[in-house]
Order: C-alpha cells, then structure tokens, then sequence
C-alpha cells in the first residue's frame, strides 16, 4: 500500500513512501492444444526430364536345338463335289477326291454340284456310253493329255444343261463314226481350248463319213465356241436354224468348212491350215441375210481372209 502525495488528509500519510511492485514470475506451459486441420495439397512441381537410356548388354548365347517331336498322322482328304478328279489309270472304287480320283468321267457326273469342276488328268478315256452334261454352271476341264476317244456310233458329249464349259480335251474316235463329237442344246455353254479331230479319211472329202466337231440344236443360244483346233473332219460344226453364238479364234482344216444353217453366229479371228478346207464358211438358203454375214468381204477378211460358199 502508498500513500498519494496530492492526498491532504493529515496524520494519514505522515510521509511519503515508495513501494516497489514484486516481479511476476513464470508459471507452468499448459497443455497441447488440438492438431488444427490440414491445409490442401500445393500444385505438383513439372516432371522432371527422362534420363538417356542405358546401353543394351550383349546377347547371350543361343541355347541348343531341342528334339523333333514324332511326325502327326496324315490327315484324311475328303471328297469335294464342287471340284472332283478323274484319272483313267486310277484304282476302282475312288471318290473323286485328287488322292483318289474316279476312273470314269460318267462317275464324276453323277455326283459333281452346279457350279463344279470336274479335272480330267492325263490319260484316255474310251467311250461306249454318251455322256449328257446337264448341271449347270459344271466344267469339264482336261490337262493336257486327257485324250477321249470315242469307241462306239454315239453322241459321246450331249450338253442339255447351261453355262456348262468343256475345256481343253482331245476328243477323237477310233474309226470314223458318222456322229458329231458334241451337240449343244444349252444356253450360254462354251467349248474352248480343246482339239477336236477324227481319223484320217481317204479320198475326196464330200465322199467322207459325216463326223463333225459339233452340232447345235435350234434351242442353243449364246453359244461360244473359241481356240479350239478342229480337222480331219467332215466339218468342224453345223449350226442349226435359231441357234446363236460366237465362233472365234479357231483353227480348221482339212475338212469342209463350218455349215450355217439359219443360225445366228458371229465368226471373227478364225484360221485355217494344210491340207486346206473345201470351203472355210458355208452359208446354207434360209440363212439370213446382212449381218452378221454381209458384206461377205467384211466376213472373210475378219477371218483369215476365209473361203466363203454363199448358198442363200
């Protein structure tokens, strides 16, 4: 306690006196408050640039060969009626696949799908039974030295069905038989690439049995007939009123010509070789006239400059 000098009271402070305030001291550290919550995360730093790559140890040395393993069991091939094969050396009983194919071509056309080939493979086929060609879309397609030799006074090639190919056959006969090799009564069928000749024959060639390369019937149209090699023959072809078709590219002769008959067909790039025909190009009263026939030098200048007969 101090007594205040303005104070006049008397007998109260007798006089002044000073008293000094004590030092505070220091007390004891309270406890921890609570962990406040933490602060969101700063914007991650740039990646940093990659390093160079190291360099690539050598190679180890390559390990040794293991064993071949036993061989597997051939496989079975099994027939395919869209592309059948027919050898006249092979063993009877084959089901026209290429490691067993039939014997026959008959064999073959009894079974082909439309649309299929049948593969004749070198060798020769005699034939006693004609054989009709029926299935559409079907190729019957020869390598060379597929020879088929007619044996018997038949038809041996009769095409009923359309877009039927025969393709690269030799087709001949044993003696001349007085039959045409093939007939066509198809629409949009072909004969192309094969060669088509009978036995040599003695004498003047209008005294020749009448064998023929092939006949039409009025019901084939669109009919293609190209490449192919035609001689020793009465005559390549005899196309028979209505039909139709293409002639083109082939070579004849030896024989007395292609006989039009009231048919449509266009000739073009034909040739003829030695012994010469009779006449390369027949056309028969009742073919039309005008194209595709007239002017007849167009015609025969368009064929290797062909002999023409214009019997109309």
């Amino acid at each position: 306690m101090y007594c205040n000098k303005n104070d006049n009271k008397k007998n109260i402070c007798p006089s002044y006196v000073y008293v000094y305030p004590i030092p505070n001291t220091k007390g004891a550290t309270g406890p921890t408050g609570p962990t406040g919550p933490k602060g969101s995360d700063g914007i991650p730093g740039a990646t940093g640039p990659t390093g160079p790559t190291g360099i690539r140890g050598s190679d180890g040395a390559t390990g040794p060969t293991g064993p071949t393993g036993p061989q597997g069991a051939t496989g079975s091939v099994e027939p395919n009626p869209y592309n059948l094969y027919v050898e006249s050396s092979a063993a009877p009983g084959g089901d026209g696949s290429q490691i067993s194919p039939y014997q026959t071509i008959e064999e073959a056309l009894n079974v082909v799908e439309p649309n299929g080939i049948i593969n004749v493979l070198p060798g020769t086929y005699p034939l006693n039974n004609q054989l009709v060609l029926n299935t559409s879309g079907i190729t019957l397609k020869g390598t060379r030295g597929a020879n088929i030799v007619l044996e018997n006074s038949i038809i041996p090639f009769l095409i009923t069905g359309n877009d039927v190919t025969i393709d690269g056959l030799n087709i001949t006969s044993n003696i001349p038989y007085p039959v045409e090799f093939i007939q066509v009564a198809g629409t949009n069928d072909q004969i192309i690439n094969c060669e088509i000749y009978g036995p040599p024959q003695a004498g003047d060639s209008s005294n020749w049995v009448v064998n023929r390369g092939f006949v039409t019937q009025g019901s084939a149209t669109n009919l293609l007939v190209k490449e192919n090699i035609f001689y020793s023959l009465r005559q390549p072809a005899y196309l028979n009123p209505n039909s139709t078709g293409t002639i083109m590219n082939n070579v004849t002769y030896n024989t007395r010509g292609f006989v039009v008959d009231g048919a449509i067909f266009v000739f073009s790039g034909n040739s003829w070789g030695i012994p010469e025909n009779a006449v390369d190009i027949a056309l028969l009263s009742g073919t039309t006239s005008g194209a595709p026939y007239d002017p007849l030098t167009a015609l025969s200048a368009s064929n290797s400059n062909a002999t023409i007969s214009d019997q109309r």
